[in-house]
């Protein structure tokens, strides 16, 4: 399933679960309470903290309210019900992150960015353990809203990467069964701001500016992608191709990633991690090329979709 955070405002007002398929989204809360119905269990509420409406509570359950949606899907396409249905163009989407959610950020993950980065490319410069740090959900922002280029900054760059997001709590977690934790997949842009970023040995001032970070659009059920080990990605700027890689070359990969994590922070449903961004970011151009106010920024990864966002000065 592509899962979305979507809100129609006519119907429900808030944020909700819904599914994507095609051009609609359909209500996994509703699609299950009809599931029900026709089961013979007439016990509605018990939809409720089976499979939540709401994304903070659905992706805290985990796998188990995935599965649920998943039936709940298959019964309302394979019987037509359409009442449980919206126009794609009719609702708002929201980032796929729930609020609190931890926000785990992989810096220097693929050999030819560290050496983009470092201007020389030495063997010394790859990292021996994952490079990690931290945004803050004032930060996220989905693929409907426009990236803020803080007055704060005249270095804003981008970073397409795949995201992953875990779907049960998970510490020290072995790589072997490290992808059972994931719950699906979706895109970030690791929006930096360098000259902030640069200015002082920790990064995190430049990394977690208001509104900087879009993800999304959407969540991809692990199912649909049993092996992220190769998935193409590619970031283009005003249509102009910037970024062009596999997850094939990272450095130290996703199974891993968990592992490491895992064994020093208990990762809960819903916590994110972006796990690094290939060579072809601006800093690195010669000259460097920034974001500016009306870029175009679009990140496309196979099998997971299309972030797409503009550049807005505040």
């Amino acid at each position: 399933m592509k899962l979305v955070s979507y809100r129609h405002n006519k119907t429900f007002g808030s944020y909700r679960v819904g599914a994507v398929v095609e051009e609609k989204i359909i209500d996994v809360n509703e699609a299950y309470k009809r599931y029900l119905v026709f089961q013979g269990d007439n016990q509605l509420d018990s939809a409720d903290y089976l499979v939540p409406a709401q994304w903070e509570d659905f992706i805290a359950l985990g796998q188990a309210s995935i599965e649920r949606g998943q039936v709940a899907l298959s019964f309302v396409l394979e019987h037509q019900i359409s009442d449980v249905c919206f126009e794609r163009s009719d609702v708002s989407i929201g980032a796929p992150v729930k609020s609190g959610a931890k926000i785990i950020c992989v810096g220097k993950n693929y050999r030819d960015h560290v050496a983009e980065m470092s201007k020389g490319g030495m063997e010394s410069d790859l990292p021996t353990y994952p490079v990690l740090f931290s945004k803050f959900d004032n930060a996220i922002i989905s693929a409907a809203e426009p990236i803020q280029k803080s007055p704060h900054t005249n270095q804003l760059d981008y970073e397409g990467e795949l995201a992953l997001v875990i779907g049960q709590k998970a510490s020290n977690v072995p790589k072997e069964e490290a992808l059972q934790y994931i719950a699906g997949y979706t895109i970030g842009n690791d929006v930096s701001a360098r000259d902030l970023q640069k200015r002082t040995p920790q990064w995190l001032q430049g990394k977690t500016l208001d509104k900087s970070t879009p993800v999304g659009p959407w969540m991809v059920t692990s199912d649909e992608i049993p092996d992220p080990s190769s998935l193409n990605i590619q970031t283009f700027i005003n249509g102009e191709k910037r970024q062009d890689s596999n997850t094939q070359h990272l450095i130290f990969t996703i199974p891993y990633l968990i592992e490491f994590i895992s064994s020093l922070i208990t990762l809960q449903p819903g916590d994110i991690i972006l796990t690094g961004t290939p060579n072809g970011v601006g800093f690195a151009m010669d000259p460097p090329q920034f974001l500016h106010d009306g870029d175009e920024v679009r990140i496309e990864i196979e099998k997971v979709g299309v972030l797409q966002n503009r550049v807005s000065e505040q």
